[in-house]
């Protein structure tokens, strides 16, 4: 195999001129990229938090963020406000700790009531509260 030298254009060219092969990598992230015969790569992600592995409890964070983008369009009040602070709460400790735990749970089915009757006219807000009741009872 010939020889290959960089040009001023930062491309491969063969040693007659003509270009050669060549690659350009942009931005990568989330991903490992190796290169050459025999190499190997990996991935660590010190960030994802838990794995959710209740399919209930992944439902309910789905549920959770829905009724959080709902909230958004709302005019806020202060029970909306109460709900916002313990949805994000709820959010961040099943994707923190892979599940909401009781004490959550309860909290949020009374932000929920708190919040007022059009959290039932929500499809989100429907979601919330039959998913806290599932896990909870009652």
């Amino acid at each position: 195999m010939a020889a290959r030298h960089r040009t001023d254009g930062g491309g491969d060219t063969e040693p007659t001129g003509t270009p050669g092969p060549s690659v350009h990598i942009g931005t990568v992230s989330h991903s490992a990229l190796t290169f050459g015969a025999g190499s190997t790569a990996s991935t660590v992600n010190h960030t994802a938090g838990a794995v959710v592995d209740d399919p209930v409890q992944r439902e309910l964070l789905t549920a959770v963020r829905a009724l959080r983008a709902d909230l958004e369009r709302l005019v806020a009040t202060a029970g909306t406000g109460i709900l916002d602070a313990e949805l994000a709460s709820a959010e961040d400790e099943i994707t923190t700790s892979g599940a909401a735990g009781p004490v959550r749970l309860e909290r949020l089915r009374g932000a929920l009531a708190t919040a007022g009757e059009w959290v039932g006219a929500l499809g989100s807000g429907v979601a919330v509260a039959e998913l806290v009741t599932a896990l909870i009872g009652g």
